[in-house]
């Protein structure tokens, strides 16, 4: 009550009459309605919520499997777009869901195979040696520790010298069609490939050895340079290497719905490639950063965080998108 002027103020804290209060802090019974313990939505609280349903989707094992096994090559030679990222988490989503998944790392940072917690230090049996004729495949697997469904073959530094070695190759560009071809102990879902950010003689091999490409485009102002060097190079390798390749998925990573310019990065994005555009956007997050430092993807460091959500729902809309 304001203090009439002229007069003192009144302590008026235990004279107000229920009358006199909203109605919105009081019950019928004129008791305090506050809210129950549980639906107190705290951010911890929201995300053990989220964990749950996360877990409890995966349980069900809904996801269709797919009639043949699909390879995804995962490229854009552009550096920081979240290549190795989308190969991990995509792929650990589709194994939390009941299906069985393959990555191959073909970047020398190994980066995807210190995500999937897979031993890479120099002398590992690893990508390298399957691509110059060393090993077979099925010798440098390794399973993930955080999953019976989800499988690595790993990249050591050695790769580094692989693009010099495979030039003087015969068959240099289908050595890891011929590797890939030759798994047949192992009935693998889907296989996804991690590239380097170039356009060398690694990625080439990539591109002959899968029918489908997964182009991760970062929200940034520069998100679409380079993606026409890109497509010239997947065009080439179609019409000479590969007549199965085809660019089916892109999918948009760390958007920040904060800003004008993510929204209109992705508008770009969708007008260029329409449907082909996952309609679930990987937000920017910390989260997602930070778990490869631990040996693990984002649905094994928090299950509840959106980018685990995320990456989850965008699993989805790739097996529902049958080839």
């Amino acid at each position: 009550m304001t203090p009439q002027p002229g007069g003192p103020a009144r302590d008026v804290s235990r004279e107000t009459a229920r009358d006199d209060v909203s109605r919105e802090t009081w019950s019928e019974a004129g008791e305090p309605a506050w809210p129950e313990p549980a639906a107190i939505d705290t951010p911890i609280g929201a995300e053990a919520e989220r964990a749950v349903r996360l877990l409890h989707a995966a349980a069900k094992g809904t996801l269709p499997r797919p009639e043949r096994q699909r390879v995804f090559t995962i490229a854009n030679q552009k550096g920081g777009v979240g290549k190795t990222t989308t190969a991990v988490n995509v792929a650990a989503a589709l194994a939390l869901q009941g299906l069985n998944t393959l990555v191959i790392d073909l970047d020398p940072q190994g980066n995807a195979s210190t995500a999937l917690g897979i031993e890479h230090r120099p002398g590992t049996p690893s990508s390298y040696e399957v691509l110059i004729g060393e090993i077979p495949l099925r010798d440098a697997l390794q399973r993930s520790p955080h999953s019976d469904r989800l499988y690595c073959v790993p990249a050591t530094i050695d790769l580094a010298g692989a693009e010099i070695e495979l030039v003087s190759m015969v068959a240099r560009e289908g050595r890891l069609r011929s590797a890939l071809a030759s798994l047949t102990d192992y009935n693998f879902d889907y296989v996804f490939i991690d590239c380097p950010p170039s356009l060398g003689l690694l990625t080439i091999n990539a591109f002959v050895a899968a029918p489908e490409v997964l182009i991760p485009i970062q929200c940034e102002y520069y998100a679409l340079e380079g993606v026409g060097q890109l497509m010239r190079t997947i065009e080439m390798v179609k019409a000479h290497l590969n007549p199965q390749l085809d660019v089916t998925t892109v999918i948009l990573t760390m958007y920040d719905g904060r800003t004008k310019l993510a929204d209109q990065v992705a508008s770009d994005v969708r007008a260029h490639f329409g449907d082909k555009v996952l309609r679930t956007v990987i937000p920017r997050s910390v989260k997602v950063s930070e778990a490869p430092g631990y040996g693990m993807t984002i649905l094994g460091y928090d299950p509840g965080s959106r980018g685990a959500m995320s990456y989850l729902d965008a699993s989805r809309e790739i097996a529902e998108r049958r080839q």
